[in-house]
């Protein structure tokens, strides 16, 4: 069989698979397990790279995994997100475009890291240490706890999440220096994320 098959990629799987499990939760309506679903991909994809770090692997091992972890990112923080807002919207033709977009800029970002990421690891030994543009893993940081909240609050959210799902979009592209996260950020990023989680349980009812 074709491809390679170490625990390196196992976490890289594991959030394709719940990314596509909340895909399917979007088509049967349930907008609270979709959401978890993709706050789950999320922390799949915060510790992937670490895991894949503690493995001697050869060029083309290490080339492998970029390119499995942009094609899983697309699915779980691309497709699944853009899905996401359209359900939650009242889907309009603007939703739609608005969808879409997102959708693009999400994969021209994934592909433009692709790249930059293959010339990095040939030009330096040690790990990235600052993104150019806002990684896409963050709408799972971002769109949970603001939809959970906006039904905790009875909020209409169906006029802000397009917007905010632009600004993001334009973020992916944006060619600002954003440090990575050390161990201290991680550990925030995870109590954010819980309290997204909580915020999730709470405020989505279905």
């Amino acid at each position: 069989m074709i491809g390679y098959y170490n625990y390196t990629v196992i976490l890289t799987y594991l959030g394709t698979l719940s990314g596509f499990a909340g895909i399917i939760c979007i088509w049967n309506e349930n907008l609270k397990m979709a959401l978890l679903c993709l706050m789950i991909s999320g922390v799949c994809d915060m510790f992937d790279g670490k895991i894949a770090s503690t493995m001697e692997r050869t060029r083309q091992e290490k080339s492998f995994g970029i390119q499995i972890d942009s094609l899983s990112d697309l699915v779980c923080f691309g497709v699944l997100p853009a899905l996401i807002i359209f359900y939650c919207t009242s889907g309009k033709f603007i939703h739609v475009m608005v969808s879409a977009a997102y959708l693009l800029c999400t994969l021209i970002r994934l592909a433009w890291f692709n790249v930059d990421e293959e010339e990095r690891q040939q030009n330096e030994t040690e790990g990235r240490k600052t993104y150019l543009g806002l990684p896409v893993t963050s709408a799972a940081l971002i769109l949970p706890p603001l939809i959970g909240a906006g039904q905790l609050l009875n909020l209409s959210v169906s006029k802000t999440l397009p917007w905010v799902l632009l600004l993001i979009s334009a973020a992916f592209l944006a060619p600002f220096h954003l440090k990575k996260p050390g161990r201290i950020g991680k550990i925030a990023l995870l109590i954010s994320g819980a309290a997204g989680f909580i915020i999730v349980m709470i405020g989505v009812t279905v």
